[in-house]
């Protein structure tokens, strides 16, 4: 009796289903296949409208809602811990000040995060605490915020998580530093033009390429999937403005006229529910 007592209150304590154990199975199958019909959901630094964002609490809620991908935003410490921080300064999201990568691990520690402008009893999460909560239940998108690139590559291995997390980043000399240290490593570039899709694909061979509104054409997402890649876009700003409002289905038809199959979202719970009314998600 002591130990199933012991075994529920563990499940309770860390809010993520019972049911949800392993599903990444399936989520990594369909992000693996670029010719699937299924339009997978990536949560904006998690889910952040009641929690901190880039925050554990965040984590664990993108898990519980069924969202497939998580973008994360990383950093490293002064003495080498990567950490989840958007901004340079600690200013905005926390109750400290200056630069993360100016700052040791502790100092950084003795921080509170902030949610809605009001201070929580949230730590700065390391990297390695946020890929543990991720690990079998969510995929993990990595934007790279440090060119720190090798005490990250180290914790996805230290974690085992190379199965979930992949990495992000405009800047391809930081993409190539991955893709030359081992292949088992997914990579996301992002494409502003042709050229850097048609570049993009013959360096890496990469799970997915990010695009943007402008590039969001049938010739751009064609040659992406013909490259064996899903096509990333963001619904950030008015898209999801619209979602928010209870009108977004011409927003999100918008971002998949031609295919783009993984939509990166503020409202991740209402982007679900859209695309499970449709048919587009599972």
């Amino acid at each position: 009796m002591t130990r199933l007592l012991l075994v529920f209150i563990v499940i309770v304590s860390v809010n993520i289903p019972v049911c949800a154990q392993g599903k990444i199975h399936s989520i990594r199958k369909e992000f693996l296949n670029p010719e699937s019909s299924q339009v997978l959901v990536a949560s904006h630094r998690a889910v952040h409208h009641q929690y901190p964002e880039n925050s554990i609490p965040a984590i664990k809620e993108a898990i519980r809602l069924g969202v497939d991908v998580i973008e994360i935003d990383v950093q490293v410490s002064k003495d080498g811990i990567p950490m989840l921080m958007h901004d340079g300064k600690v200013d905005r999201t926390t109750n400290g000040k200056g630069n993360l990568e100016t700052q040791n691990y502790q100092d950084l520690k003795k921080l509170r995060l902030v949610a809605n402008g009001n201070l929580t009893d949230e730590q700065i999460p390391t990297l390695k605490e946020a890929l543990l909560i991720a690990k079998g239940h969510i995929l993990v998108d990595l934007d790279m915020k440090t060119s720190h690139v090798e005490q990250v590559m180290q914790v996805i291995k230290s974690t085992k998580t190379e199965n979930i997390a992949f990495f992000f980043d405009s800047d391809y000399s930081i993409l190539s530093k991955v893709d030359s240290v081992s292949k088992q490593f997914m990579i996301m570039p992002r494409a502003y033009n042709m050229a850097m899709a048609d570049s993009a694909l013959k360096l890496y061979s990469p799970e997915v390429v990010h695009i943007d509104e402008k590039t969001n054409t049938a010739e751009m997402v064609g040659t992406i999937k013909k490259g064996h890649a899903r096509v990333w876009i963001n619904a950030l700003g008015k898209p999801d403005e619209a979602i928010r409002q209870g009108n977004g289905k011409q927003a999100i038809l918008e971002l998949i006229k031609n295919g783009a199959n993984i939509i990166q979202t503020d409202e991740p719970e209402k982007l679900l529910k859209y695309l499970r009314a449709v048919g587009l998600h599972q």
